[in-house]
């Protein structure tokens, strides 16, 4: 399928150029944030494992459900560690969805019908003495379908082949951009449908750089959950994976929570409980 030989392609590039065991687990407009559609798709989709342990019934099928549902998902400033504090401007518009396009540059377009909902919110470590600024962000996108939600995944490895160098606005740059995917079973990952971690370079006009750059995203079923670091002066690749690891982890656990509240119990005829 269209989606496998793409992973596989991004999983070659990444083990062979950058990584050595390609172990690691899997997000800011108008950067990379869930996938844009960039890309023209074929008429062959994607083949989508079942989600992990998510009742497709059970999700949202409003764009105000979907909306309602990031809120209680997304997190707080709090959980990326101390002193992270919000950036302006902190949430998204949540009616704009970022696409990357044949140039290479990331704009904001009007959400596709395919997105019940999505929300970035924008973090920041202000600067200390011995750091620079260290940028965060936390993206929470509802599709229609699992199917939808899984084009997006592959859609951020076809971009990265396109486009290895991304300019996220016009005083940021990405560059040496690598995806490592993960599916059910691979690397540890027994949590969701698929997982990517991209690594890269980040330059932009405050910080210089390069420094590191990492975005992660989760696909369970429909709904995909990503984090991303773009480092600064004393901050190590190993400090941004710090840095999201947890705030990464709370949104899956958020999202099992939410999931678990709202789906009804086995006697008003659903599954019961997937969670």
């Amino acid at each position: 399928m269209i989606r496998d030989a793409v992973r596989l392609v991004g999983a070659v590039v990444v083990c062979g150029l950058v990584l050595a065991g390609c172990t690691s687990a899997g997000g800011e407009p108008p950067g990379p944030t869930p996938a844009g559609t960039a890309g023209a798709r074929t008429t062959q989709g994607p083949s989508p494992t079942a989600a992990v342990d998510i009742d497709p019934a059970d999700a949202p099928t409003t764009r105000a459900q979907a909306a309602a549902l990031i809120r209680d998902v997304i997190p707080e400033p709090s959980a990326f560690g101390p002193g992270a504090v919000r950036r302006s401007p902190y949430e998204s518009d949540p009616g704009r969805w970022p696409v990357l396009g044949d140039d290479c540059v990331w704009r904001q377009e009007a959400l596709p019908k395919d997105v019940l909902a999505t929300l970035t919110r924008s973090y920041e470590i202000p600067a200390s003495a011995a750091r620079g600024p260290l940028r965060l962000s936390a993206v929470v996108t509802v599709h229609r379908t699992a199917e939808q939600a899984d084009w997006e995944n592959a859609e951020v490895l076809e971009e990265m082949m396109r486009c290895p160098a991304q300019r996220l606005r016009p005083d940021e740059v990405v560059t040496s951009l690598n995806d490592v995917p993960n599916s059910p079973g691979e690397s540890g990952n027994d949590y969701a449908d698929d997982v990517l971690t991209e690594l890269g370079s980040y330059t932009g006009a405050e910080t210089g750089g390069p420094h590191p750059y990492i975005w992660e995203q989760t696909r369970i079923g429909r709904f995909t959950l990503a984090v991303s670091a773009k480092g600064s002066k004393g901050w190590t690749r190993t400090d941004l994976f710090d840095r999201l690891r947890d705030p990464h982890a709370g949104m899956r656990a958020r999202l099992r929570a939410v999931m678990e509240r709202d789906t009804p119990g086995p006697s008003a005829g659903t599954k019961g409980e997937r969670r």
